[in-house]
């Protein structure tokens, strides 16, 4: 990746440089300022060889689901991704789509058979039926919450089969100690969801105003777990 950012072969990466090839990653700019924040330990608005591969790996975490600290930077995970902006793959939308699920096959079966078993109404799971599977984790309700609001993506307050196997995956990933992400990372958002691109790296990371509305209508986070359930730590 360096030669690509480094055309002057000086064995350092300039930051407007970096945001642009950084920008290729899908994430969104909150989660791209948090790395550059990390990678450039001395605040030069320059990275070095070595702190341009934590900035990468750190973007390896991010897309991966893990958290972008300093600590994810020895934990397994395969080499980030980065989309060519110019390549006519993204004009044509398909380029998002091809990035594969990191839910696994495997545990998609299983997840799927817990949806079955709670009764899904055409295909959907409101946030009543969801919450005892959540709450039966004995996680925080503060996290618990942050898995409905990252697993509710067309925010209608229910949970498809799609939705609920990525929430049933940060579940586990947050009973491995696994933090769970701010954002949804490009490769949990499930096929099915992903939208094509009309315009290169037009990602739209404000909602637009009809997506706030629906938002306010769907269930609060908090609020489909904290309903008077006590929760034993």
């Amino acid at each position: 990746f360096l030669p690509q950012v480094d055309s002057a072969n000086a064995g350092r990466v300039l930051a407007s440089d970096a945001a642009v090839f950084l920008k290729k990653s899908g994430l969104t700019d909150l989660v791209l300022g948090k790395i550059w924040d990390l990678a450039d330990t001395d605040g030069k608005g320059i990275l070095n060889k070595q702190e341009f591969f934590v900035a990468l790996r750190l973007v390896a975490c991010a897309q991966n689901g893990l958290d972008v600290s300093l600590n994810s930077l020895n934990l397994p995970v395969p080499p980030p991704r980065f989309t060519d902006t110019s390549s006519p793959l993204l004009l044509s939308g398909t380029a998002s789509s091809d990035l594969p699920w990191a839910v696994k096959l495997e545990d998609k079966v299983k997840y799927d058979s817990i949806f079955d078993s709670l009764n899904p109404v055409n295909g959907l799971l409101s946030g009543d039926k969801v919450k005892p599977v959540l709450l039966n984790s004995k996680l925080p309700v503060d996290i618990l919450g942050r898995v409905w609001e990252l697993s509710d993506i067309d925010r209608d307050g229910m949970l498809d089969r799609d939705e609920f196997a990525v929430a049933m995956f940060l579940v586990y990933c947050a009973l491995e100690k696994e933090p769970v992400p701010m954002s949804l990372p490009a490769a949990l958002v499930p096929p099915s969801k992903r939208k094509p691109l009309s315009v290169p790296g037009a990602m739209p990371l404000i909602p637009s105003s009809t997506s706030t509305k629906e938002s306010h209508q769907s269930l609060p986070p908090v609020g489909i777990l904290a309903a008077k359930t006590p929760l034993t730590q």
